[in-house]
Formats: C-alpha cells, sequence, structure tokens
C-alpha cells in the first residue's frame, strides 16, 4: 500500500494559550493511542500535564514506550465481580491526588472518573466518546461531564453538553501527518513484502457493554477458511485461544500494531476499535460482532473500508465478505477510499485540542 497522503502541519497553535494545568485519565490502551499526541503538544507548549492509569501491562507498557510519565492508581482484579470496588478505589485516589494538583481541566474517553472528580475539585471536565451501546458508564459518566465530545455520526442526542465533530478518534492517532508506517514489522514476522496475510482480532468480551453479544461462533474454522485461500492468518486476541490456534498468535511489541494493520490485505475481528483504525488506514475490515455503532456503520456506508457482519450468521458473512476482499484486492483502490476519508474528516487532534481549550 502506498501513503499518498500530503503530510502537512496539524495547524494547532498552542503558543499563545496561557498554562493550564491538565489530568488525563486513560483506562484502555485505545485510550493511550488516543492521548499520546495530545500530551506532547501540550508538554511542548508549557503546559502542566498529569496522566493517571490503570496498572494493566499493555497500558503501562505503552506509556513507558511512548515516554509519558503516570501514575498508576490501582490494579484490576482477576474476577469481573470486582470491577465496582475498583472503579470506586480509583475515582477515590483521582479524587485525592487531583485535589493537590487542583487541575483546570480533567479529559478522559468513557469519562466517569473524570466527570465525576472534576465536578468535586472545581474543574472542567471534557469526556470524549464514540460508543453508543456504553449505556452504564454513559449513564454514570454524561451527568456530570461539562462536555462531551462525540464524533458527528454517534447516533444519540445528548444534548446541550454534547460538541459533535466530523471525525473518530483513530485519527488522533493515526492521521497520516503523524502516523508513517513501518515496514520492518514484516521482517519481525518472517513476512516477505509480497506476503499475503490476514489479522483476526478476538475479544475476550469482558467489559460491561459487551454482556450478552457475541461475534464468531468459531475462530478455528474462520483461519481455517481463510488460509485456504493462500493468505497467512495472524491472530490477535485478548483472552485464550484453543491450543491448534497457539503457532497462530502473532508475537509483537504493541506499539507495532499498527504497522502490522497497514500492510495486511485484510482485518477480520470482533473488536470495533482496531477495524476502525483499519479502515481508517486503508485497509478493508470486517467487523463481525452483534453489536453496532455509528462510525463503523459510517465506514461502511459512507467509505466502503469497513464491512459489518451483526446478524445470526455473522460468521459466515464475515468469513464469505473477507474471501471477497482478498479475492478481488487487485480491483479495489482502498487507498483512493482512504484518501477520500482523510479529505473530509477533521483531524481529531485539532478538535482535542481546541476542546481542553488551549488553542489561540
Amino acid at each position: 500500500m502506498t501513503d499518498t497522503w500530503d503530510r502537512t502541519a496539524d495547524g494547532v497553535d498552542l503558543e499563545q494559550a496561557p498554562p493550564k494545568t491538565i489530568v488525563l485519565t486513560v483506562q484502555h490502551p485505545a485510550h493511550v493511542h488516543f492521548f499520546r499526541h495530545v500530551h506532547e503538544r501540550l508538554v511542548d507548549a508549557g503546559h502542566d500535564v498529569s496522566v493517571f492509569a490503570r496498572r494493566v501491562p499493555i497500558i503501562t507498557a505503552l506509556l513507558d514506550r511512548y515516554d509519558i510519565p503516570h501514575e498508576t492508581l490501582v490494579t484490576p482484579r482477576e474476577h469481573r465481580g470486582g470491577q465496582a470496588v475498583m472503579q470506586a478505589r480509583y475515582e477515590w485516589r483521582l479524587l485525592q491526588r487531583a485535589r493537590e494538583l487542583d487541575p483546570d481541566v480533567i479529559a478522559a474517553i468513557g469519562g466517569v472518573a473524570a466527570a465525576h472528580v472534576a465536578s468535586v475539585v472545581g474543574a472542567r471536565s471534557v469526556v470524549f466518546t464514540d460508543t453508543e451501546h456504553a449505556t452504564l458508564s454513559n449513564r454514570l459518566a454524561f451527568p456530570f461531564a461539562d462536555t462531551i465530545c462525540t464524533p458527528s455520526c454517534y447516533r444519540d442526542d445528548i444534548g446541550s453538553k454534547q460538541f459533535e465533530y466530523d471525525g473518530y478518534h483513530e485519527l488522533s492517532y493515526l492521521h497520516p501527518s503523524r502516523f508513517t508506517a513501518d515496514p520492518s514489522v514484516l521482517a519481525r514476522l518472517d513476512l516477505a513484502p509480497d506476503d499475503g496475510y490476514v489479522v483476526l482480532r478476538s475479544v475476550d468480551w469482558a467489559a460491561a457493554h459487551d454482556a450478552g453479544e457475541g461475534g464468531f461462533d468459531d475462530v478455528a474454522d474462520v483461519v481455517e477458511r481463510l488460509e485456504a485461500t493462500g493468505v497467512e492468518v495472524l491472530v490477535s486476541a485478548e483472552g485464550a485461544l484453543p491450543r491448534a490456534l497457539a503457532e497462530h498468535r502473532v508475537d509483537i511489541a504493541p506499539h507495532r500494531m499498527h504497522d502490522l494493520l497497514y500492510y495486511a490485505d485484510c482485518v477480520i475481528g470482533e473488536g470495533a476499535t482496531m477495524a476502525i483504525e483499519s479502515a481508517v488506514l486503508g485497509t478493508p475490515a470486517v467487523y463481525v460482532n452483534s453489536l453496532e455503532t455509528g462510525v463503523t456503520d459510517e465506514l461502511a456506508e459512507e467509505y466502503g473500508l469497513l464491512f459489518c457482519c451483526h446478524g445470526p450468521d455473522r460468521q459466515l458473512e464475515a468469513i464469505d465478505r473477507a474471501v471477497e476482499i482478498l479475492e478481488r484486492e487487485d480491483d479495489v483502490d482502498w487507498e483512493r477510499r482512504r484518501v477520500e476519508l482523510l479529505t473530509e474528516k477533521e483531524d481529531t487532534l485539532s478538535v482535542v485540542l481546541d476542546r481542553l481549550g488551549v488553542t489561540a
């Protein structure tokens, strides 16, 4: 795939913004990516930025990789029954630290803790969300949040607090003005530049909004069907895999995953984030999940970079779609579709900085 995008500065001038004290909280690997460049720009402009997180290996590994100083507040419990207690402990410790820091702004994706703590310490809270079906966290966060930022394709009307922007979370870190794929990832996995491969993503369904939902019926069957087309299948799995699929698990540092997605022939999986990431990188994605979102629907309907399989026969539909993509790869100009998307969408980094109130 050739990156034809014209790389220009993102146009956000922070030099004239008075210094602020800003707190960012991250509770998922994607949140680290989302705030990575935000943190860099804020620090470079002289703002006092504190980052707080849960002690999750992949989260702390990414924060360390990107040289983001941070403080971990809790270590997640192994069992789901401890989530409420863990959330309460996280909020309590965040509150203690926020009282010491006296921040102007607290920002987060999802933003339950951010909204609650900000309302107590007198800070302004800025919450970013693109997940309509995260109903529990939305109910807990929205009443306390000052600003709720959503993509314009977000389906729900949140009211006067809602700020809509014409972009996606993933463009905060995968916009071509900041992201350039590194082909050395292929050699790291013993892949030649001409080798065909598919990335398959399976999730553990542990999130509260995933309860009662589903994706693949049989991952092994998906791998077998796709391998029959002559491609290699690399599996990125949150949970355990059947022993027969162990050799397919991709062994790669977390910060290299976007390079892998960029060079893939296709991505098929249960996770919305990875499907969206692939689409904005110009790699066709097949999203296999009973849950629907405004972002995935728009990427499917407006740009043809993502294909949604939601119904009871979603696995069979997904396999057929992935096989069709692989067989027609030379007939579709995926890069043209990506350029169309990038031309029409806002650079989300600029949106985030503006909502934090740090632009000139």
